[in-house]
């Protein structure tokens, strides 16, 4: 009984993510510039108030700050190997096709800027999908202590992905995925959570030790997107109006993960 409550929540926490992500799908292009920095926002806010607290509270915080360090490094070296795979598809690494013409009018027409070639994405990607296996986790451990703190758990979590979804779809769109297959990625990445959390109800004191450094990694994957490869997008446009404009959504994205957390805690 136990195993379908947990079934159950990480199934339906998954599909109210992504119909939150597959809002995005109704955006207009034009948009896209300015959501970019909210989900810079989310992506910081996330990291710093959710994802690397709670990587301290389950263990040692110097080893979690190690993981987030590494996972800093094997995203860079990640990206290197995009970089270096894409350059050997006929493109430089400047977005331009052998041709010498650049990539970016299909990107635009899905939505997003293409100035990366899906490097983002990917990066983005990987990260979302360990952090919905560790949400598996954390809802097979409740329910494992009772059905009740189970179903508060899911909601919590739930509460807490929707503004990072939307975020993530956003960077998907931003890296040039087309919108069906950025929702795609977001529905496969949300699977996730179903394989987190039968493998909790099996395995989790097996897998609890590692969990603060799994945390680590995905804290390092919001950071090193937000940073290395959106806000240097954002520097593209200097004026005062832009500025203020991007710094009032950055803003915006943060407060978003911290009414999340209030409301969780409300909750509890």
């Amino acid at each position: 009984m136990t195993l379908t409550w947990i079934i159950a929540a990480s199934i339906a926490g998954g599909v109210l993510s992504v119909c939150a992500a597959g809002l995005a799908l109704f955006l207009r292009a034009a948009w896209i510039h300015s959501l970019v920095s909210y989900a810079i926002g989310a992506l910081l806010g996330a990291a710093f108030l959710e994802v690397i607290p709670h990587a301290f509270e389950q263990g040692d915080p110097h080893t979690a700050a190690l993981s987030i360090l590494f996972g800093i490094l094997v995203f860079f070296l990640l990206e290197k190997l995009l970089l270096w795979r894409h350059s050997h598809e006929g493109h430089d690494p400047n977005g331009h096709d052998a041709d010498g013409h650049g990539g970016e009018q299909a990107a635009a027409a899905a939505g997003g800027h293409g100035h990366d070639h899906g490097r983002s994405g990917a990066l983005i990607v990987v990260g979302d999908t360990i952090h919905n296996f560790l949400d598996g986790i954390l809802i097979a451990a409740a329910f494992l202590q009772s059905t009740q703190l189970g179903i508060i758990t899911a909601l919590a979590i739930v509460a807490h992905e929707i503004p990072q979804e939307v975020g993530d779809f956003v960077i998907l769109l931003n890296s040039g995925y087309s919108r069906t297959r950025a929702f795609c990625l977001n529905v496969l990445s949300s699977g996730a959570t179903v394989v987190g959390g039968v493998l909790g109800y099996f395995v989790l004191q097996v897998l609890e030790g590692w969990t603060p450094i799994l945390l680590g990694i995905v804290a390092a994957s919001m950071i090193y997107v937000a940073v290395a490869d959106l806000i240097p997008g954002l520097h593209r446009r200097p004026e005062l109006r832009a500025t203020v404009s991007q710094t009032v959504l950055i803003g915006l994205g943060i407060g978003s993960i911290a009414l999340a957390r209030a409301l969780i805690g409300g909750l509890h």
